[in-house]
């Protein structure tokens, strides 16, 4: 099962170098270009988990593509600056790389800080097709009349805890050639740059 989190182009060369850091790792890079919600993020940092962790000290990953997230990131609501779709790249991973890596994870069946949100641990990764839904994940867009929960299904998450050394990540997904090229300009093999548009809005 597929992990996908965004980043923006400029920290690819960091996470080449030293896999997806978290902010208070000692391998942060000191010139991250962020491209998320300033607000949630700050909200996400105190919120506190059922483990009585901070949801702040883990990486978030998602499941599938086109979240909210991303089309906030694109279009630039909440006070986001717009990004375009080719400075965002998709680092992907999947559920069994961070089981064989021994990375302590858990991961929820909608948005994390939603309180309708129910958090499982690592005891209940093998039943992870039937907790998250998928349907709901791989949706296209998640305004429906008769289903008001369709985005805090969407946007369930998988949340690891630290840093992500480098060979967890499989791949890297791009919106188009120009950042392909980019991408193979800070060393990724050809093999490992994917162009997907329509992951984009």
């Amino acid at each position: 099962m597929y992990l996908f989190r965004m980043t923006h182009i400029e920290n690819i060369p960091h996470i080449l170098q030293f896999g997806i850091t978290h902010f208070q790792s000692p391998n942060a890079n000191p010139a991250f270009v962020p491209i998320g919600d300033g607000s949630m993020i700050s909200t996400r940092s105190k919120h506190v988990l059922d483990n009585g962790r901070h949801l702040g000290d883990y990486i978030p990953f998602y499941f599938g593509t086109r979240t909210p997230m991303l089309y906030v990131i694109q279009y630039g609501y909440n006070l986001v600056a717009p990004t375009p779709a080719a400075n965002i790249v998709y680092c992907v991973s999947s559920v069994q790389k961070i089981i064989e890596l021994n990375l302590d994870f858990i991961f929820t069946d909608g948005h994390a800080i939603d309180s309708f949100s129910a958090q499982y641990s690592q005891a209940d990764v093998a039943n992870i097709k039937n907790i998250v839904d998928i349907k709901a994940i791989n949706a296209k867009y998640w305004k429906d009349e008769n289903d008001l929960d369709l985005k805090r299904r969407k946007e369930a998450e998988f949340l690891v805890l630290g840093d992500i050394a480098f060979d967890a990540i499989l791949g890297y997904l791009v919106f188009n050639q120009a950042a392909k090229e980019q991408m193979l300009a800070f060393g990724v093999a050809e093999e490992n740059v994917h162009i997907e548009p329509t992951f984009y809005f």
